[in-house]
This record gives structure tokens, C-alpha cells and sequence, in this order.
């Protein structure tokens, strides 16, 4: 959640210290999507369910802190991040020294399949509408994009097939969210990003590009 390993390497190297780790700025915060062409999806069915299926196995494997030091260990190696194996397994056990204080909580280690607040799989249209809202925000979209965002998120978002392939792979009913929103948002500042309320959201900002 800090971009690891680097920042911690640079603290560990004693060149620098971390000011946060971005869960303590926004707890359960979304970071990578996986996006695939929307012809390609068309075309390959069965291989878009296969690949969502690969993906929600690792992210349930790396999930266990049980298998942990494994995935410091893979990882380490000279074929992804070529660091020592420690760099990459106090995080991973939310273990940080930040350089001035310590921190030792799994709820800040670097979540893969699910979080105190729902699933971390799972693509809700809440975050799609989020990111939109903060490219308005830094100027790289238009203010008007907000009027036909909902559009533009169902058209991309496919938790359709999410579902479908979590199914298929035996995902338990729990572990399937049942609504595309997580709902407000809050951060470390207390402003809240409300999805039913993004003009409000940007209107409630003191540092932003574009005038609301």
C-alpha cells in the first residue's frame, strides 16, 4: 500500500523515512484494475472467465498470511523485484518501520481478496465514479463528465462477469457483494466522497484544479 518495496527499502537503506502509508490516508482504498478490450471479451468468453478465475485464486492465496513468506520469497527473486526477501515480508505481515514510528497491524498490509469493508476483488462502480471524479478534479477531464459518468462506468464495468466467474469458481455467497456502491467514502482528513453526491465531493475540496 506504500508502493513496495521501494519506500520501505529507502528506510530500511536509512535514506529517507515514510510520512504514511496510504491506508492510513484512505483505509481500504482501491488500487490496480485489471481491464481487458471490450471486443477481445466479446470475442473470448470463455477465456475472459478463466483469466478472472486465475486472478480471484491468487488473490484469495496471497490473502493468507499463511502463505506470506512464500510470496516474499517469489517475489523476491530475481524475475520480479530482485530485493531481499525481508524488504518484501514485514509489509506484507503489516509490519512497517516508517522511519520515526512503528507499525504492526495486518489490517494495513496490502490486502488482496477482502477488507474490513468488503471485497477487494470485487470492481465497484463507487470507486470507477471516485476516479473519475478526481480526474475532474485535477483537471484532465471536463466538469461535464460527471453527467454521464453512470454511463460511461456501466459500459466499462463488467462485475457482471466478475460475478459469473465467482460463481462458477465456488466464491462464497458472503464474498460476493451484492451492490455495485461500498457506499461514502472517508478519509484521513474526515472529507467524505458521497457517489450519489461527486459534485458535492468536489465543492467540499480546499486543494483542487477545477473550479466548482
Amino acid at each position: 500500500s506504500t508502493g513496495d518495496p521501494w519506500p520501505y527499502r529507502i528506510v530500511g537503506d536509512k535514506i529517507g523515512f515514510m510520512a504514511a502509508l496510504t491506508a492510513e490516508m484512505w483505509k481500504g482504498h482501491p488500487e490496480e484494475y485489471f481491464a481487458m478490450r471490450g471486443d477481445w471479451v466479446e470475442k473470448n468468453p470463455k477465456a475472459t472467465k478463466a483469466l478472472l478465475k486465475g486472478i480471484m485464486e491468487a488473490q484469495q492465496w496471497c490473502d493468507n498470511f499463511e502463505n506470506r513468506k512464500e510470496l516474499a520469497q517469489i517475489l523476491a527473486g530475481r524475475s520480479y523485484f530482485n530485493v531481499p526477501e525481508a524488504v518484501l515480508l514485514d509489509p506484507f505481515m503489516g509490519k512497517y518501520n516508517m522511519g520515526e514510528r512503528q507499525i504492526d497491524d495486518k489490517s494495513m498490509a496490502a490486502l488482496y481478496w477482502k477488507d474490513e469493508k468488503g471485497s477487494v476483488s470485487y470492481p465497484y462502480k463507487s470507486h470507477d465514479l471516485w476516479f473519475l471524479t478526481e480526474s475532474v478534479r485535477w483537471g484532465f477531464l471536463p466538469p461535464e463528465t460527471l453527467t454521464t459518468a453512470k454511463e460511461l462506468i456501466d459500459k466499462v464495468n463488467r462485475e457482471d462477469l466478475w460475478k459469473e466467474a465467482a460463481k462458477e469458481l465456488g466464491v462464497p455467497a458472503a464474498d460476493i457483494p451484492t451492490e455495485t456502491s461500498r457506499g461514502v467514502e472517508e478519509f484521513f482528513d474526515g472529507i467524505k466522497f458521497d457517489p450519489e453526491k461527486p459534485e458535492e465531493y468536489l465543492k467540499s475540496l480546499k486543494i483542487k484544479k477545477v473550479k466548482v
